[in-house]
């Protein structure tokens, strides 16, 4: 069974030549347990993707942007992955603060991030910038190259004036098609694998970009391989393919070289 799996897999991206009906599959950080499997599945397929990263907390007792994941990292950058940011403590955005004038440039998040206890704080637009340039800093030393100007904010939640500073400091939200909630955060009592596999294979359509994570504390039942590989593969039986973010027309131009000044 098994090697009759690998032989659909290798058929269907030998049939893959173009990349004209495009998904953009997206993995946000997490506990990083099922990123080996998740990598190995995306290889098999030529599958490319795009890694939203923050600082999490990992099953090993580290965190996702430590130096035991580094060669990780330095592995998906050399396969042509791209990568954002995913604010460096896992900052879910609760509220604009605006002060007596009406403007804001404060902001309340909750920051939760894995096993750690969720903490509620206040940061300026400017630390919230720095939050940003830290995982590209630390991104680049991991691995030699910068970041893409993208990143997510966790839970997908944001506001005007959160997307402004973000901007201000180049960097331009990306968040995620309504079929492309796969859905692997929910619990797996409630939404089991072949439920979600099932959703999915159903209703996402060329261009839709698709979210997942490297491991979800809470779900029992691991999304990935179960879900990913059977995922992959009934999509690019439909002719749909993977691409990263710098291919989806919205997002090209960003990371388009910029001219040199004379």
């Amino acid at each position: 069974m098994k090697a009759l799996l690998l032989a659909l897999v290798a058929t269907a991206a030998a049939a893959q030549p173009r990349c004209d009906k495009p998904v953009y599959l997206t993995f946000d950080t997490g506990h990083m347990g099922v990123a080996p499997l998740i990598a190995e599945t995306l290889k098999r397929h030529g599958a490319k993707a795009t890694f939203f990263l923050a600082s999490e907390p990992t099953k090993t007792g580290g965190t996702t942007l430590d130096d035991v994941w580094a060669p990780w990292w330095r592995e998906r950058a050399a396969e042509g992955h791209d990568f954002g940011a995913h604010t460096w403590d896992h900052d879910v955005f609760l509220a604009d603060l605006p002060d007596a004038d009406g403007r804001v440039t404060r902001f309340r998040f909750r920051t939760q991030a894995g096993v750690n206890p969720p903490v509620v704080r206040e940061l300026s637009a400017a630390q919230y910038c720095a939050s940003l340039k830290k995982v590209g800093e630390r991104f680049t030393a991991m691995t030699g190259r910068p970041l893409g100007p993208i990143f997510r904010a966790p839970a997908g939640r944001t506001s005007a004036a959160l997307l402004d500073a973000a901007r201000a400091c180049g960097f331009t939200h990306v968040g995620w098609s309504r079929a492309g909630f796969l859905g692997d955060e929910l619990s797996s009592a409630a939404h089991p694998n072949a439920q979600l596999l099932e959703k999915a294979l159903r209703d996402i359509r060329p261009g839709d970009i698709l979210m997942a994570h490297l491991g979800i504390w809470e779900r029992q039942d691991p999304w990935a391989p179960a879900v990913l590989e059977p995922l992959l593969a009934g999509l690019a039986q439909r002719g749909l393919c993977f691409a990263p973010l710098r291919e989806h027309p919205r997002y090209a131009p960003l990371f388009a070289p910029r001219p040199k000044k004379p």
